[in-house]
């Protein structure tokens, strides 16, 4: 009896007090996300409304889930970083008496999976730690009385056809299909996704003061994380124990994690543009290629640093790197508003054509592709691969856009060109923020040249002095 009633106190408690202490003071505010769904209303159309919904959990394993990420779309607009949610944002006031013009509806409190798999911010929570008034739990969606047909425009993001239900009916599946009933969709209708893509891209891409202050954060950390391996590396070292050097800095400086699979490929393996196995036991006397970017509180750095492991460059490598350093320094030249995007990769492309046929790697400019098979540069924030508006070739930078650069080179083996250049692989990558005349290399704490980078692998990491006992 005494156990059961411990049990029943416990769950009060963590019913009555569902905060969490020491949290990071730095997340975006309520008041940020408010004004973000004030922009977003303001370019939709008259009599329109826009229906956001959380991205699904995804299953790692039997009955163990990947760690959840949220729709940065959703996240964006809301702050709400739980799954089994929909955000409902109306282009006018709706309601008689006490009007409203956003609904949220989201995940139900419950004690006792609560103990199991944490906490829940529940309606009262959402209200006072996100700023909304009127907030539902999911079960309430389907019966909730809004006449989809009456708007114009239904604005929403494509919707998701691999969902398993929970058998609750209002997990994501059940207010998936109660979205579809109510508003009588069949299918994915194009020009609201259109519209719901127009009116994101055009937010997403320009970024705001807080938003760049998180950026500036994240990349730093990143850039922290890759001077730490750039001392630490040798011969001996694995793929692997240099991909957990990043991981280990990233955790202490607050990073809530990476934001895409980190790319560590040694020697063979930095010519294979996503390798992610980073399984290599030895890097030995080779290259070691780096893309590697925490991401800190939704947002994501992308920073790529080429190191040799001994410390020093061999003269093969020290001008293939040289080569795709002068290329960047040459996209960075441009890096402005107005530039056209399409500028960035054809500059590139003709600094590392015009290297690669004076080392006699290649003789056609055309064939610079064979050894740069990607564009110089996308967009950076809430994704890796962030959202931005493209409209042909008039596209430009704008002032407050981050955007990468990261020209490279990658010469396999079995390459039609001197074995000596074979398996030498180099990128190197920076996030940019666009100003009106210039630009600021957020990551311009991570050297860049080759001089520094042997100046900076010849001191001495705290992860040299580590020990651990062998298995």
């Amino acid at each position: 009896m005494k156990q059961i009633i411990l049990f029943f106190a416990f769950l009060f408690t963590v019913n009555q007090s569902h905060s969490q202490e020491n949290l990071p003071t730095d997340y975006l505010s309520k008041e940020f996300h408010k004004g973000r769904r004030e922009a977003f209303r303001n370019l939709m159309p008259a009599n329109s409304v826009a229906v956001i919904f959380s991205y699904p959990e995804r299953v790692f394993s039997n009955d163990m889930n990947y760690k959840f990420h949220q729709n940065p779309d959703l996240y964006y607009l809301s702050g709400y970083k739980e799954p089994d949610a929909v955000l409902l944002i109306f282009k006018e006031n709706q309601g008689t008496g006490e009007t409203y013009n956003e609904v949220f509806f989201i995940r139900e409190r419950d004690p006792k999976k609560e103990t199991w798999t944490g906490r829940r911010l529940g309606i009262e929570g959402t209200k006072s730690q996100l700023g909304f008034t009127a907030v539902y739990n999911g079960r309430d969606f389907k019966d909730f009385p809004i006449n989809f047909k009456k708007f114009d425009k239904i604005i929403y993001d494509k919707i998701p056809t691999d969902l398993n239900a929970n058998q609750t009916g209002f997990d994501l599946f059940g207010l998936l299909q109660s979205f579809k009933t109510k508003a009588g969709i069949t299918t994915n209708d194009n020009t609201s996704l259109d519209l719901f893509a127009d009116i994101t891209n055009s937010l997403r891409e320009i970024k705001t003061p807080e938003e760049m202050e998180l950026m500036r954060k994240t990349v730093k950390l990143s850039c922290i994380a890759h001077n730490e391996v750039m001392k630490a590396v040798g011969p001996q070292m694995s793929e692997n124990e240099a991909e957990g050097i990043h991981t280990y800095i990233h955790k202490r400086y607050g990073a809530e994690g990476e934001g895409y699979n980190p790319i560590v490929g040694a020697g063979a393996n930095g010519c294979i543009l996503h390798y992610e196995e980073n399984n290599s036991t030895k890097i030995d006397n080779q290259l070691l290629l780096m893309d590697v970017g925490s991401e800190y509180h939704g947002y994501s750095a992308d920073v790529t640093r080429t190191i040799p492991a001994n410390g020093k460059f061999t003269e093969e490598q020290k001008a293939i790197y040289q080569l795709v350093y002068d290329a960047q320094e040459a996209v960075f030249k441009i890096c402005k508003e107005g530039t056209p995007l399409i500028d960035l990769n054809a500059t590139a492309k003709e600094v590392l054509a015009k290297g690669l046929i004076k080392l006699g790697i290649i003789t056609d400019p055309k064939d610079v592709k064979l050894y740069y098979p990607h564009s110089c540069s996308h967009f950076l924030g809430l994704d890796v691969h962030d959202k931005f508006t493209f409209k042909g070739p008039q596209s430009a930078l704008k002032e407050n856009m981050i955007i990468t650069v990261e020209p490279g080179i990658y010469i396999p083996a079995g390459s039609k060109c001197d074995k000596k250049w074979w398996n030498i692989g180099v990128r190197i990558e920076d996030d940019i923020a666009i100003k009106k005349d210039t630009y600021e290399n957020l990551s311009a704490d991570s050297p860049r040249k080759w001089q520094d980078i042997e100046k900076l692998a010849a001191e001495k990491s705290t992860f040299n002095d580590m020990k651990f006992p062998k298995i």
